[in-house]
């Protein structure tokens, strides 16, 4: 049971549903209160949510009950940077990697720590784009290309200031993100009030100051160096034009040439590399695809690119691993990966081909599992255990029967006769339609189902089952006496032949039916049943109609009316 709500959970948790995530792991908890993967979960869901505070105490639980299981730390991390405590979560985040070093998610984790808790980390942060914007000394600066591209570099990683401290529009935008003041012109004098007895529109016009000449820019003192890499970059930019438009005409040599010598000329822009590997996932070449891909990831980590450019490299060298795959093991490392570009960024279509490559993987598991002359001899053994009154035995044997040949009806039949026998009802009756399902004439289907349903008291569905499998096998004697048993119970009810227990029990079932509630909350019967108390005369009109009398029939075969 902990196994199946751990299993909705995730589901949820993948279609993005984290409420309910939230409320299928914490009913797996309840069932299984020492498994640390349940806390671990729940706490991705929590987070996911920004509840940081719950999120954080699943992750300690995770990691008391598995101290040496690094997934806890990564959890336990993300819960404290959501809290904004980055001081704690780096040291979550070492914890992890000394169990585990080689961990992505863990390095990842630890390098947004620490760039937060840097003199810089929150100058930089969301907010600069708004601060710059709203000083007059720096707005203009923001419809200047080669400085929103400079301070893009500087947020992506504050280390890069170094290489722009020459450039007086980067420092006069520091001064606006760290509240320091820098020395500008002289404000104009005050006015003077006019002395009396001048002439006051002499003095308005002495007072008014000389317009002043704009000043001319100063030159920017750049380096060698860096006027090179600025070449550099712009001269990268050009090829990845180019390369798109080649991409758009499909003209995908012309296009592997340009992005190829775009990262020739600057390494510190993955995309060059993800749009490569777009165009070599287009041509078939998906060895080719998945090493750019993997290179865009290793640079990025590095330069700590944005999360959706990694995710987006991530999501394209699974897909090419999909295309590889030839069995259902293949789609084992594509769903791993699509996995990991969603916890770097949530993206819809890398779920949907999570969820897709996940549902072809189970439907080659099936295909290639798929055996029906394994599935009869699988049967024969559930027959033999059956026999022998081996229940448990018989269910395990008829569901590897099913599993190699999932479209037998005989086995479905089988099975739910064993779950029968064990009293598992529910799992019983599941069974037996779907063997109804797979097969309409097969009389076994009804006769499984009829059992089921009259072991549950429920005997007009009973009695309505039988009466169905007799359309396909007029004369088969276990239908017949099905029948028979059920308008047995039907007259026994309508009679009130029953202890005030039972006819107490029976009621309560009724009422959790949603048919009898239905009936019990239609207007028409409720003044069809009021008649049958007050009116006979009306009464006896509404027995003739067949459809009014097949619900009060309804109702007394579950006891909530009875007849004297």
């Amino acid at each position: 049971m902990a196994d199946e709500a751990k299993a909705k959970g995730n589901a949820a948790f993948s279609a993005g549903n984290f409420s309910d995530a939230v409320r299928h792991f914490t009913d797996a908890i309840n069932l299984s209160p020492t498994n640390h993967v349940l806390y671990s979960n729940r706490s991705a869901a929590y987070a996911s949510l920004n509840q940081f505070s719950e999120a954080l105490s699943d992750a300690e639980k995770t990691v008391e009950l598995k101290p040496d299981w690094a997934k806890g730390y990564s959890r336990l991390g993300a819960a404290h940077m959501g809290l904004r405590r980055y001081a704690d979560a780096a040291s979550a985040y070492r914890k992890g990697l000394q169990i585990d070093p080689a961990n992505d998610a863990l390095k990842s984790g630890l390098a947004d720590a620490e760039a937060a808790t840097s003199p810089f980390g929150e100058a930089f942060g969301p907010e600069m784009w708004v601060r710059l914007a709203s000083d007059p000394s720096t707005r203009e600066y923001l419809q200047q290309p080669d400085f929103v591209k400079m301070m893009q570099d500087v947020q992506k990683s504050p280390n890069n200031l170094n290489l722009y401290l020459k450039d007086q529009r980067v420092m006069q935008a520091l001064g606006v993100l760290l509240n320091l003041k820098f020395q500008g012109r002289e404000e104009s004098p005050e006015r003077k009030r006019p002395a009396e007895g001048d002439d006051p529109v002499k003095v308005e016009k002495k007072m008014q100051p000389e317009p002043e000449p704009e000043p001319e820019p100063e030159p920017m003192e750049i380096s060698e160096e860096d006027r090179e890499k600025r070449e550099r970059k712009a001269a990268a930019q050009k090829e990845k034009e180019a390369g798109n438009a080649a991409y758009k005409k499909k003209d995908f040599e012309t296009a592997i040439h340009c992005y190829s010598k775009a990262v020739e000329l600057d390494d510190e822009d993955i995309s060059f590399l993800t749009n490569r590997a777009a165009v070599y996932l287009e041509m078939g070449k998906y060895e080719d695809c998945i090493k750019d891909c993997d290179k865009a990831v290793e640079r990025g980590r590095e330069l700590r690119s944005d999360f959706k450019m990694i995710a987006r490299a991530l999501t394209r060298k699974g897909t090419a691993l999909v295309k590889m795959a030839k069995c259902s093991k293949d789609y084992e490392p594509a769903i791993e990966t699509f996995h990991k570009a969603l916890t770097e960024h949530r993206n819809p279509d890398t779920l949907k081909k999570l969820n897709d490559a996940e549902k072809a993987k189970k439907d080659l598991e099936q295909q290639e599992y798929y055996d029906p002359k394994l599935a009869d001899e699988e049967r024969e053994k559930g027959n033999q255990y059956f026999k022998e009154q081996k229940y448990p035995e018989a269910v395990k044997h008829y569901t590897e029967a099913l599993k190699r040949n999932p479209n037998d009806p005989k086995a479905y039949s089988n099975r739910a006769a064993s779950y029968t026998k064990l009293g598992a009802m529910p799992e019983g009756l599941k069974d037996a339609e779907k063997c109804i399902e797979l097969d309409p004439t097969f009389s076994k289907g009804y006769t499984r189902k009829g059992a089921i349903q009259f072991f549950m008291k429920e005997y007009d569905k009973a009695l309505e089952t039988y009466q169905e499998g007799l359309k396909h096998d007029p004369n088969n004697q276990e239908l017949l006496d099905g029948i028979k048993r059920c308008v047995q119970q039907i007259n026994k009810a309508s009679r009130g032949d029953f202890s005030p227990d039972e006819l107490k029990e029976r009621q309560a079932k009724a009422m959790q039916d949603p048919e009898i509630q239905n009936i019990l909350t239609d207007p028409v019967m409720r003044q069809v049943l009021t008649d049958f108390q007050e009116n006979p005369k009306a009464a006896q009109d509404h027995m003739k109609n067949p459809l009014v009398m097949n619900k009060i029939q309804k109702l007394v075969s579950a006891g909530i009316v009875q007849v004297k």
